[in-house]
């Protein structure tokens, strides 16, 4: 059973709670959490921003086409990402953005802090796409710090990783499946997050499941709100396998489904190797090598 876990509890230090966190991260690798501040309402604008904009003409969406930009900013078409090379390119659309640096920042140039490309349509996109940016980082981070406490590390012990987050935020389209679909066609193939800790918003449509260890599939849903919450590759790097990046995948159903995960990652030159190890990992490395694998525009 996948924990259900209140913000406001784990904030105060629920013994409850944080053992519930503990469980999260450590055996199923992923939760939901409620309770966070983030309405529904507000989760419901979000959502129909981003399908205004993926509902544009190709014409308008291609104006910020990250595969002519080269960089891992702006839309991508169907069929433009593969996370799992042994399946179909993934069958949805999505729109990427993120933190930004002020130019004099010799990180700036970094592509894995790239300027943000924004659409002119619709009209209020920009504004509340970052508006929201910035409360979900703030969520993040304060269920990052319940991950800490659940591990018995001080709650500020991932802070300081976090000061230049290359934390991006996801719109993702998933079309109804289409009739050619074969076994080898999903909305996202089966895959671990590449990062430290995501935080999904979705409209409550099936579709995700998670990978049980012993076999099978769960699936895992929440009504707008309501957040999923998961691991990546870091966190289990960092922790030195403690706590466990988890597969999953998305499958196509007959309706659309929209989806907003905020991929949650420390700066790019924090070490991410197991504490006392003597290896160097460094955070950028890792995310730079992972989207070189999985955006076909960036594939050598």
């Amino acid at each position: 059973m996948i924990p259900r876990l209140d913000a406001r509890k784990l904030a105060s230090n629920d013994p409850e709670t944080i053992a519930q966190m503990r469980e999260a991260a450590t055996v199923i690798g992923f939760a939901t959490v409620h309770g966070t501040g983030i309405s529904p309402d507000r989760v419901l604008e979000i959502l129909d921003l981003y399908r205004s904009f993926f509902h544009l003409p190709e014409s308008e969406k291609t104006r910020v086409d990250m595969a002519r930009t080269g960089a891992n900013r702006g839309w991508g078409a169907s069929e433009s990402e593969q996370v799992d090379p042994d399946a179909n390119p993934d069958y949805k659309q999505f729109f990427d953005s993120g933190f930004t640096l002020p130019e004099s920042d010799p990180r700036s140039k970094l592509d894995v802090y790239a300027p943000n490309l924004w659409p002119e349509k619709p009209a209020a996109f920009k504004p509340e796409i970052e508006s929201y940016y910035a409360q979900a980082c703030d969520v993040a981070m304060g269920v990052l710090r319940g991950v800490a406490k659940a591990m018995a590390v001080p709650s500020n012990y991932f802070d300081d990783a976090f000061d230049a987050p290359m934390a991006l935020l996801r719109g993702n389209y998933y079309p109804a499946r289409p009739s050619w679909a074969t076994d080898q066609d999903f909305g996202i193939a089966t895959h671990t997050d590449y990062g430290c800790l995501t935080l999904l918003a979705t409209d409550g449509s099936p579709g995700l499941e998670v990978r049980k260890r012993g076999g099978g599939w769960i699936p895992v849903s929440a009504p707008p709100g309501e957040f999923i919450i998961n691991f990546g590759e870091m966190m289990e790097i960092w922790s030195e396998n403690v706590v466990k990046a988890t597969p999953h995948r998305v499958i196509g159903t007959s309706h659309e489904r929209l989806s907003v995960p905020l991929f949650f990652n420390p700066s790019v030159d924090t070490n991410i190797a197991p504490i006392g190890s003597g290896q160097t990992i460094l955070a950028g490395d890792h995310l730079a090598r992972r989207f070189n694998e999985t955006y076909v525009h960036l594939k050598a």
